[in-house]
């Protein structure tokens, strides 16, 4: 099993051709198997959990990201009328597409490309995603009409984002574009809200999590570091052990001390 955080900077639609797929976003968390179809929307921030298929076979996805310039382009030939940002941002992030033999036959058609080992060509690329959005409209048109939406993030409530979203370990360049701020306006309005830096309070934040997790919730340090924003399991212990005077593996041996407090 593999994990990893992404941000996703185009619509993206995956094909699940063997294993499973989990998406874990700030407030929900969608599972996946072999044959669907997802639609991921783009700016989504999420957790990205890959599982290998029955018997051990190897995890495989096909991918088509369907990129803003490629929709601005499209738009002028096709002239679609202009995406309503606030419809556009009350549709879930993530979905998953109803099964349909024309969708199905557009992906085992990528499928004989890349396993012929010929490379498709940007022309070819053109056309099939063309072909992607031709589908899309004909099979789901609020979800196709949303696509045309090219406004960035406006500005956000940062203490309400940042206390969802403070798991996922990106750059803080990636917090700053999400919530409609300069990477220099994101910090100086995070001093204002949080009064400390961000690094400084993702930091106490995860390893907050990460206590309560493990004394709490019986879960294990292997188990929760990813989940809470650490990028391995030594930074994770050294940093758990800086705050609160004791790896994290001792938080449930008997008499322990440790308290929450400590964090503080």
């Amino acid at each position: 099993m593999t994990e990893k955080e992404q941000f996703v900077p185009a619509h993206l639609l995956i094909h699940l051709l063997w294993g499973k797929l989990t998406i874990v976003e700030a407030d929900s968390t969608n599972t996946f198997e072999a044959g669907d179809t997802i639609f991921v929307r783009r700016n989504t921030l999420a957790k990205f959990s890959k599982f290998p298929g029955s018997g051990g076979k190897a995890f495989k996805t096909l991918s088509i990201f369907i990129r803003k310039s490629f929709l601005q382009s499209y738009n002028k030939q096709e002239h679609n009328p202009s995406g309503n940002a606030l419809f556009a941002e009350k549709l879930c992030r993530v979905k998953k597409l109803v099964p349909s033999p024309l969708l199905d036959s557009l992906f085992e058609s990528l499928h004989l490309y890349f396993d012929s080992g010929l490379p498709l060509g940007p022309e070819l690329s053109d056309i099939k995603t063309r072909e992607t959005l031709l589908l899309l409209k004909q099979m789901d048109a609020p979800l196709y009409q949303s696509l045309f939406h090219f406004a960035e993030p406006g500005k956000i409530d940062l203490e309400d984002f940042m206390s969802k979203n403070f798991v996922f370990n990106v750059p803080l360049t990636t917090f700053s574009r999400m919530t409609g701020r300069s990477l220099s306006t994101f910090k100086r309005d995070f001093k204002k809200v949080f009064d400390e830096s961000p690094s400084r309070w993702l930091k106490k934040k995860r390893l907050e999590h990460a206590y309560y997790l493990i004394k709490e919730k019986h879960r294990t340090p292997s188990d929760v570091y990813l989940e809470v924003g650490f990028e391995n399991l030594s930074h994770f212990s050294s940093s758990f052990k800086e705050v609160y005077g004791r790896n994290p593996s001792a938080l449930n041996e008997p008499h322990s001390k440790v308290t929450l407090a400590s964090a503080q």
